[in-house]
Order: C-alpha cells, then sequence, then structure tokens
C-alpha cells in the first residue's frame, strides 16, 4: 500500500517562501517519477513540477524560476520549495508517483494547503 504524506504548508504574504516535503512509504521510490499537483478552489488539480528518477525536471509555465522541486531518495522524501509566492499560488498541493510526468499512479496523500495572502 503505498502513501503518500504531504508536509510543510501554510500562510504565507506574497513574496514569500515555503518548502513543501512528501515523504513516501510502500512504493519504489528511487525508481519513480515524482510530482507536485495543485488544486485551487472551483479548479481542476495541475501538475506544477515533476522529477524523474534521473533527476530530470519539469515546471509548469506559472511557476517556471520560482519553484524548485527536489528528491532526497534515502528518505523517500520528495520536497517543493517555493519562492516569490503569488496569491494566486493559493491551492492544496498534492504529490503523486508515476512512471514518467505524464503517466501517474492513481492514489493521493491528503495535500497541504497553502495560502498566499496580505
Amino acid at each position: 500500500q503505498v502513501q503518500l504524506v504531504e508536509s510543510g504548508g501554510g500562510l504565507v504574504q506574497p513574496g514569500g517562501s515555503l518548502r513543501l516535503s512528501c515523504a513516501a512509504s510502500g512504493s519504489t521510490f528511487s525508481s519513480d517519477t515524482m510530482g507536485w499537483f495543485r488544486q485551487a478552489p472551483g479548479k481542476q488539480r495541475d501538475l506544477v513540477a515533476a522529477i524523474t528518477s534521473g533527476n530530470i525536471t519539469k515546471y509548469a509555465d506559472s511557476v517556471k524560476g520560482r519553484f524548485t522541486i527536489s528528491r532526497d531518495n534515502a528518505k523517500n522524501t520528495v520536497y517543493l520549495q517555493m519562492s516569490s509566492l503569488k496569491p494566486e499560488d493559493t491551492a492544496v498541493y498534492y504529490c503523486r508517483s508515476g512512471v514518467t510526468p505524464t503517466i501517474w499512479f492513481d492514489y493521493w496523500g491528503q495535500g497541504t494547503q497553502v495560502t498566499v495572502s496580505s
């Protein structure tokens, strides 16, 4: 049974930073592609960033240059460093594992809320 546990969300002012973490268990973490998705109220859940087992990264255009995804295979953990946060980054952030940045396994963590507001 794969479990994904996200943490690190919170309330931050515009221009601020946060680092999200996702701890995975029950999976072949080191060989998986890992990704961060987000869902704002009334909107679909979209891919924000992904990192392959070979550390190739992919980002949504809206976060390029501001967000950085990384992974620590020894800890089975994937991170999302978010900087220069904007109100439009407000959403629930979820991590997910998969085969490639376009083929994902069908399970999710509980998510972590990120709110960017003054």
